[in-house]
């Protein structure tokens, strides 16, 4: 097969550096596809924006303002007219009568076309009514964009405080591990009885369950979020961009009751119903006058051609849309006292907000006016004295527990003043302006 043994040598090194290449390429490859790709990471604009265009039923309440202008659609037609036609003592069992003379001077033949005409404005009372409707529905629509933009906020506030008590858990287990571990050495050196020491080891198990239980909520937190949001718009591992803070607020209780008044859709919804109801009256009583219907036939019959012509027009005496009249006037009604009752649950709502933030607001300003830095100063004292001897292990753990309470509820407190701000947001039916941001 080789003629020389250097044909075979080179024959060899040929192919050993082909191999070389393929597996140096497979290699590259498959680092390339074992690199972990960046987590998708989203902030609270991001996520109300994918919650706006990618929530299943959001999505479905849209469908309703096409159905709607369908219906505009539908009103604005014209009736169709009619074209009836007939052929009459056709001699059809007698075939030898079947003759054009016969036909001619003997059958009868007819065509006619037929036309209602609305009377009194019917169509476009019915047009306004359809738009009328379109408003309302819209607004509505708004509406349910509204809640939808408070829940995405709300659980995108939910996720950060999970995420603000996973990372405070891990790093107060870091710390105990530290004490734990000087008291191992107080122990091996006889500084202190082994009871002390069970007793850190049992205490460390609260810190353990701690972080457990927060990375599940963290887990539980993004999944809600996902659902929310849309859940094939996220990957399942995502991060959100963002930190527990409290904004000052910049509007006065008679500025967002203004506002809400102006912007709520809701309120919107209400004020156009009347409109609606309005409208709803008109096509009532344009309805109770009658159309006007006309017919123009064409008839052969003894070998003479004619042209017919018919009008005809309901009197109304009896039927005059009475019922619907009525019903209507009531619903104009109903109208206006929804939306007197919606204006005063706008307003109750926004005072109810306001009064919610102002509170959360005031419980941080406590938390910062020095019970944070007073708790963080016990516990530094305890365990310094706890490592030298001069206190109770019981001192110790006690201001471990007072530390950790009050900065899990300051957490709580700053996650629940986010909420309040984007309630103020909701009830008012608009975003507010940012004012100096505080952090933690």
């Amino acid at each position: 097969m080789f003629k020389k043994k250097s044909d075979f040598t080179h024959f060899q090194g040929r192919a050993g550096a082909l191999l070389l290449l393929a597996s140096l390429g497979a290699g590259f490859a498959a680092a390339q596809t074992s690199r972990p790709q960046p987590r998708l990471r989203i902030t609270l604009a991001q996520a109300e924006q994918m919650a706006l265009a990618h929530n299943q039923t959001l999505q479905a309440d849209l469908t309703l303002i096409s159905q709607s202008k369908a219906n505009q659609i539908t009103a604005g037609l014209r009736p169709n007219p009619v074209f009836d036609t007939d052929a009459l003592f056709i001699p059809f069992f007698s075939p030898s009568h079947l003759t054009s003379n016969n036909l001619n001077t003997n059958s009868e033949f007819d065509a006619g076309l037929s036309y209602d005409f609305e009377l009194y404005g019917k169509r476009k009372a019915r047009m306004t009514a359809a738009q009328a409707a379109t408003m309302v529905t819209t607004s509505l629509v708004s509406n349910d964009e509204r809640r939808l933009r408070y829940d995405v906020a709300a659980q995108f506030i939910n996720v950060l405080y999970a995420e603000s008590k996973l990372r405070f858990a891990k790093q107060d287990l870091a710390t105990f591990d530290k004490s734990l571990n000087i008291s191992q050495k107080q122990y091996q050196a006889g500084s202190i009885s082994r009871g002390s020491l069970l007793k850190l080891r049992l205490q460390r198990l609260l810190f353990q369950t701690d972080v457990t239980s927060a990375e599940v909520a963290v887990i539980q937190a993004k999944d809600n979020l996902r659902q929310l949001v849309g859940f094939d718009a996220l990957p399942q591992n995502y991060d959100v961009i963002g930190k527990l803070q409290t904004n000052n607020p910049h509007r006065s209780l008679l500025g967002l009751e203004a506002e809400a008044l102006q912007h709520r859709p809701d309120l919107r919804a209400a004020r156009q119903g009347i409109i609606q109801a309005q409208s709803n009256l008109h096509l009532a009583r344009a309805y109770a006058h009658p159309n006007l219907g006309t017919t123009v036939d064409y008839t052969h019959l003894q070998a003479m051609n004619q042209l017919s012509a018919y009008a005809t027009i309901a009197i109304p005496i009896f039927d005059r849309n009475q019922g619907n009249i009525a019903r209507a006037g009531a619903q104009i009604t109903q109208a206006e006292e929804q939306e007197r009752a919606a204006d005063q649950l706008v307003l109750t709502q926004v005072r109810s907000a306001y009064a919610q933030q102002q509170s959360a607001l005031q419980v941080v300003r406590l938390y910062r006016s020095g019970y944070l830095n007073e708790a963080q100063q016990s516990l530094s004292i305890s365990e310094y004295a706890y490592l030298r001897g001069d206190t109770s292990l019981l001192n110790f753990l006690d201001a471990e527990r007072s530390y950790r309470t009050v900065e899990l509820n300051y957490r709580r407190a700053l996650a629940d003043a986010m909420l309040s701000e984007q309630r103020v947001e909701e009830v008012v039916g608009m975003s507010l302006r940012p004012g100096k941001v505080h952090q933690p």
